[in-house]
């Protein structure tokens, strides 16, 4: 269903505050300027088997303005939506360039920002793919459905705690610059998850089980039957459940692995998404986990996995929580190769680090939270390609004689390089001779980052693949939060280390 721009937004004055914005940061002299204008409502309920345990529902409304004069960066930001209070904003971002220029020439630099070319967009308008807004839900609607489907849970033998959540966002953004592009935007998502939790009473011993369904570019409708299967899940999950308090802990050891999408993504996101960012590549960027392996001067020539590898980065993708129609310095939204046939082909910039580097155009990876933070290279949705003549996910595990089928994610670690890492799951189920055997527990795998995907020999077909992703991918300081997909199909791995976290947690 095609929505439009919320009439609410733009009956707000976006226009007169940009023209007084910009108007006020030429006059001073500003090489180039944006204002950008955002109302970013976010609620979430959370409730304790069947039961609220609590709620919030919270706007984030303001605008800023971003400059280059001298050669640095400017920024201010303000909430007061008068023109004469727009240009101060202005004003305030040109002193503050002008303040960091002197910075930057007293330690001896001579870097200068400049910004990669972009075409002019004229005025355009971006919705993203949704056909109910959750904020048209009462919240007394979508309380009862979280409730239904917690006391569906809780009635199955062996689950004896369930905690049921529902987060829906709303962005609106509107944008201009002194070249001429004018963007508004409007993108919804939603996050639902449930977690059933079984305690032995006699061992005291206890586990979880989580939904594996991911978070969405989707609207209301999500939760009802569009996208996922939510009576299926729910209905395997006690099951599943007890079949792991049963589950014998895993002996450590190398094993093939066939890894699901609801595992892989996050994978993905940490090993090649971060790993790709160029700001953090190039050393400007070390906040959350450091910097990265995949230097610079690797362009082309690193081997980052196997020949079957081929990973893009994608803001277009339907229904991806990175997506959009225009970034936050007016670029238009685009994919392109990240790694091709195993070898690193490019990374993810935004206008400065696109120029800075020679690399040409932006990828259009600039993003800002919130009215009141500064875009930084924010990531795109970073997906594994499949193979589109591919197996199926049980046809991959039939292949293997001595391996585990990994599904879910759960925690993670990795180093100040992205290059160390282990990941454990919700589930892991032992495959001997081609067929799955049962679960395990305390199963985790470890490798380098090149070592994991160069040992990747098969990548499922169209028929495995999943758009994952998360609500809460950190950046930057001060800290910034963006929504992120990653897509997949299912994947065999060979030869993989497989740890016993029990045991790596008593050393």
């Amino acid at each position: 269903m095609a929505h439009d721009i919320d009439q609410s937004f733009l009956a707000l004055p976006l226009r007169a505050l940009a023209d007084a914005a910009l108007a006020r940061a030429r006059a001073l002299g500003a090489a180039h300027a944006d204002f950008r204008f955002e109302r970013v409502r976010g609620a979430s309920l959370r409730l304790r088997d069947g039961r609220p345990s609590g709620a919030s529902d919270s706007t984030d409304l303001g605008y800023a303005v971003r400059v280059v004069h001298g050669g640095a960066w400017g920024f201010a930001s303000g909430v007061e939506l008068t023109m004469d209070a727009a240009a101060k904003v202005a004003s305030q971002a040109v002193a503050m360039a002008k303040l960091s220029a002197k910075v930057i020439a007293a330690s001896g630099s001579d870097e200068r920002v400049e910004l990669a070319d972009e075409p002019v967009h004229g005025e355009r308008t971006w919705v993203s793919s949704y056909e109910v807004d959750p904020f048209e839900v009462p919240d007394a609607e979508k309380a009862g459905l979280l409730a239904l489907w917690s006391g569906r849970l809780l009635a199955a033998d062996g689950v004896a705690h369930v905690d049921a959540s529902l987060t829906t966002v709303h962005e609106n953004k509107f944008y201009a610059d002194t070249a001429g592009t004018v963007t508004t935007q409007q993108r919804v998502r939603v996050h639902p998850q449930l977690t059933a939790v079984a305690v032995d009473g006699a061992s005291g011993g206890f586990d979880s089980m989580r939904t594996i369904a991911p978070p969405a570019g989707r609207g209301w409708e999500y939760l009802t039957g569009t996208g996922w299967n939510w009576d299926a899940e729910l209905e395997r999950i006690p099951e599943l459940l007890a079949e792991k308090m049963r589950a014998p802990s895993v002996e450590a050891g190398t094993y093939d692995l066939v890894v699901d999408p609801s595992n892989l993504w996050l994978t993905i996101h940490e090993s090649i998404g971060h790993a790709t960012e160029l700001d953090r590549a190039l050393g400007y960027e070390a906040a959350y986990a450091g910097t990265s392996f995949a230097t610079f001067d690797q362009l082309g020539k690193l081997t980052y996995g196997s020949p079957v590898m081929n990973v893009t980065g994608d803001r277009t993708a339907e229904h991806g929580l990175a997506t959009i129609g225009y970034d936050d310095e007016g670029v238009e939204a685009q994919s392109w190769d990240l790694v091709k046939d195993g070898t690193l082909v490019g990374y993810q910039t935004d206008r400065r680090i696109a120029r800075l580097t020679g690399l040409g155009r932006s990828n259009g990876c600039a993003y800002a939270d919130s009215p009141g933070h500064v875009p930084v290279q924010r990531m795109a949705n970073v997906s594994l390609r499949p193979d589109p003549g591919g197996l199926s996910t049980e046809d991959l595990i039939g292949g293997v004689e001595n391996g585990i089928y990994v599904v879910g994610d759960r925690s993670w670690s990795i180093d100040m390089q992205r290059y160390n890492f282990q990941f454990t799951g919700q589930r892991f189920f032992r495959i001997e001779n081609g067929r799955l055997t049962g679960q395990l527990r305390d199963v985790a795998y470890q490798a380098t980052t090149t070592d994991f995907w160069g040992s990747m020999e098969q990548v499922g077909g169209p028929q495995t693949y999943v758009l994952g992703g998360a609500f809460n991918c950190g950046k930057a300081q001060p800290g910034q939060v963006a929504a992120v997909s990653h897509g997949c199909p299912s994947a065999l791995f060979r030869g993989v280390n497989i740890l016993n976290t029990t045991q790596e947690a008593g050393r």
